[in-house]
């Protein structure tokens, strides 16, 4: 068995190594010697080679007749083999003389050739390298000519088409090298130019403001129904052009022009053809810096930089100046500067693509907004002038209404001129005040003379006279009041009408203006005319004939109140029977005047009445007389005649005011003479001083019996001295009894004597009884008369004493 497996492993590797290249042999072999059986092995190998020995014979044996019959060929072929080697080289000799010529010509061919592709590349290498130069050429001259805009555009044209194309050429490095220099050296003038621009325009913000200003005051004097939509400097077809302009410069154009930034001459424009924004502003820097910005990706940068100057140019602007409250052309800079800043805001906002949006213009406009009313508010309180306030107020609302146009939301603006009218109304009230007391002062308060019916005439245009009494009269008469009466109405009617003036363009409904006029007219009556007529009333060296004036002054301008209200409601066309409608105070005010005249006349007649009782000089302890032998005193004498002159004067006054003057004159009169009677520096009275008072008295009581003012019923106007006649009488006439006995009965003869009065009088009238009765005591001359008389005197004295305790019981 073993024998079978190792022949067929020696036929294997006999196999094996017929078909194995000898390289790979080795491993072969090497298992037939690692094996015992290699002898064997060999055996067959001999025997497998003489196997193929004899294959090879037999090979050869049969194949060797062609070999001998090939030979013999080849044999034959080789002489002839030879004569076509001679033919050959023969042939050869003559190619090569006869191409010696051809081969120069296909080298100098070659040659040409050589040169013609050359020059094809030349041509090619120059055709992409020519253009390079035109356009670095082109850029070249535009940098000169200030261009920058198509500059830019040519500078990435040949940054990323030409010089990528062109190759890589020594030229071309410099050029590539040169790029971002000139880019910078763009960026930064366009920057200058920029700059250039802000300054101009915030230099002549105040020319392009006055412009806007003008156009809206054109555009509302042409139609002052329509509301107002001006777009002052900058009209929708100047817009659209910008616009176009601006989207045509995307496309590689300039942007507007190419001149220099700032404000254009306008001097020779005729006032009636009000320039727009491109006549004014040249804009053409801010859309080239914002174009080349925008090319070198740097728009942020640029957007970002506009507006922060922009909002440093705001703060400027609305800076006003510490003097601006002196002249209205100080407020016109100011509101002027304002408009032409938010006027050149606008046009960028509407012809630039996000360079300021509308969010931004409205923050300027609300920090602007709120500086302006509070400059506004600082600067007018210092204003003292009515007329310089109305021009400002209507400057105010020009301006409101311009921005307006512009659709910026001005209401805060018509919120401070109503603040503002408050601050009017004071200034008038002051200017007011100034001109009534001036009308006073210049008042002779007489009543006025007319002696023609064209004065007559002139003086009712004035002030609404209804006396049909007064027109019966014949030429000359006198009107009843004075000068002050006519100037005071007329005055009214103009505060209503200055009131009226600052209400014009507030965008106010009838019924607020007439409530606004009414509630100023009222301060007027009731503080300002008041206050004067107080004035006038109150002061020094007034006389009663004044007074007297006053108060016929005073009652015919509240018998024209009621004009007043007419008139307000003609020019506000706003019925006084509205509801909630103001009304006026004009009655009230000229009652209280009038009251306060009357009270001062009072006040005036005592006084003067004090004036002449300070000329009483009464001998207290002179002898009695017959009532015959006493005369009334000089003093009283003159004061009746001073009375009866002035209540002559009072046939004029309205109501019961003569009544009354005359009562307390006569009633002044009584308490002034009880008054010296009960002086404490008079500690003596006789009797006889006292028959002259009665004298005294008697004159006074005829003079109140003989009426000096009409009015009075019966001796109404002798009650004013009745409790000094009682006195008097009861002294006189002794008539104590009478007086003890009816005391506090209402039929009481003197039921008018106060016991303190009478006990107060009694003791100086028998003082010196009294200290003679002590001196002598002890005497024995002492009249048995007097001693009875002085029981008499202590007996009444003691129940005067008894009535009073009771009477504090």
């Amino acid at each position: 068995m073993a024998s079978v497996e190792t022949a067929a492993e020696h036929e294997r590797i006999l196999r094996e190594i017929e078909s194995t290249d000898t390289n790979c042999i080795g491993p072969t072999l090497r298992s037939v010697y690692d094996g015992q059986e290699h002898g064997l092995f060999m055996e067959k190998l001999d025997a497998r080679i003489r196997n193929h020995d004899r294959e090879i014979e037999k090979m050869c044996n049969h194949h060797f007749q062609g070999f001998v019959d090939s030979i013999t060929e080849l044999l034959k072929v080789r002489g002839e083999a030879q004569k076509l080697k001679s033919q050959v080289i023969e042939t050869n000799v003559r190619l090569q003389e006869d191409g010696k010529v051809l081969i120069g010509s296909m080298e100098e061919l070659k040659q040409c050739r050589v040169q013609q592709r050359n020059i094809a590349t030349t041509i090619d290498k120059l055709a992409l390298c020519l253009p390079v130069l035109e356009m670095y050429s082109r850029l070249q001259e535009q940098m000169r000519a200030k261009r920058y805009y198509p500059a830019l555009r040519t500078l990435e044209q040949l940054e990323h088409t030409c010089l990528p194309r062109a190759g890589q050429y020594r030229f071309c490095s410099i050029m590539a090298e040169n790029i971002p220099k000139l880019r910078t050296l763009i960026q930064d003038t366009a920057m200058t130019q920029l700059r250039d621009f802000l300054e101009s325009i915030r230099k002549h913000s105040d020319k392009i403001g006055e412009t806007a200003i003008k156009q809206a005051q054109l555009q509302r004097s042409l139609d002052s129904s329509v509301t107002l939509q001006p777009r002052a400097l900058i009209g929708r077809r100047d817009r659209k052009e910008a616009a176009a302009v601006t989207e045509s410069s995307g496309e590689g154009g300039s942007p507007l022009s190419e001149q220099d930034s700032g404000i254009l001459d306008v001097e020779d424009e005729e006032e009636e053809d009000v320039p727009g924004a491109q006549d004014l502003v040249d804009f053409s820097p801010v859309y080239r810096c914002l174009h080349i910005y925008t090319v070198l990706g740097l728009r942020d940068v640029f957007e970002n930089y506009y507006r922060k100057q922009r909002r440093k140019q705001a703060r400027l602007v609305l800076q006003p100046h510490s003097n601006m409250h002196e002249t209205l052309e100080g407020y016109r800079r100011y509101f002027n500067q304002i408009v032409g800043f938010f006027v050149v805001e606008d046009h960028i906002l509407h012809t630039t693509q996000g360079l300021v949006n509308r969010a931004y213009v409205e923050e300027l406009w609300e920090l602007a907004l709120s500086k302006i009313v509070a400059a506004l508010r600082t600067h007018s309180s210092y204003c003292d002038d009515p007329d310089l306030v109305l021009d400002l107020k209507n400057l105010i609302v020009l301006f409101a209404d311009t921005l307006q146009g512009y659709g910026f939301p001005v209401s805060q603006l018509f919120d401070m001129l109503l603040e503002m009218r408050e601050q009017y109304g004071e200034i008038l009230l002051k200017r007011w005040n100034i001109t009534f007391r001036q009308i006073l002062d210049q008042d002779n308060f007489s009543p006025i003379p007319v002696s023609t019916e064209q004065e007559y005439r002139q003086y009712t245009s004035q002030f609404p006279l209804q006396d049909p009494e007064l027109e019966k009269l014949s030429f000359p008469k006198k009107l009843p009041f004075s000068e002050f009466v006519p100037k005071a109405y007329c005055q009214l009617k103009e505060f209503i009408y200055a009131c009226l003036k600052y209400s014009e363009d507030l965008h106010l409904s009838s019924t607020e203006i007439d409530d606004m006029i009414r509630k100023s007219t009222n301060l007027l009556l009731t503080r300002t005319l008041s206050n004067c007529l107080q004035y006038a009333i109150k002061k020094k060296n007034v006389g009663l004939a004044e007074l007297v004036q006053v108060i016929i002054n005073t009652t015919h301008l509240e018998q024209s109140c009621h004009f007043l209200e007419e008139f307000i409601t003609n020019i506000t066309n706003v019925p006084p029977e509205t509801a909630n409608a103001t009304k006026l105070y004009g009655t009230a005010t000229f009652k209280d005047a009038r009251h306060a005249a009357e009270a001062e006349i009072y006040t005036s007649l005592n006084a003067k009445i004090d004036q002449f009782l300070q000329l009483a000089d009464y001998d207290w302890m002179s002898a009695a007389q017959s009532s015959g032998g006493l005369t009334t005193s000089d003093y009283l004498v003159d004061l009746i005649t001073f009375l009866r002159s002035t209540f002559s004067v009072f046939t004029n006054l309205p109501g019961k005011v003569a009544q009354t003057a005359c009562m307390s004159a006569c009633k002044h009169i009584s308490t002034s003479l009880m008054q010296l009677l009960l002086d404490p520096e008079v500690r003596q009275i006789s009797i006889g001083a006292l028959h002259q008072l009665n004298v005294d008295l008697k004159e006074c009581e005829s003079f109140a019996r003989a009426g000096p003012v009409a009015g009075f019923q019966g001796d109404t106007l002798l009650l004013a001295f009745s409790d000094l006649r009682q006195l008097l009488d009861l002294f006189t006439q002794w008539d104590w009894s009478t007086y003890l006995a009816d005391y506090g009965k209402s039929t009481c003869k003197y039921l008018r004597v106060n016991p303190h009065t009478a006990l107060a009088l009694l003791e100086k009238l028998f003082k010196p009884m009294k200290e003679t009765s002590r001196k002598n005591v002890v005497l024995a001359q002492f009249k048995k008369a007097d001693r009875d008389r002085q029981k008499l005197i202590d007996a009444v004295i003691k129940q005067l004493r008894n009535l009073i305790a009771h009477h504090h019981a």
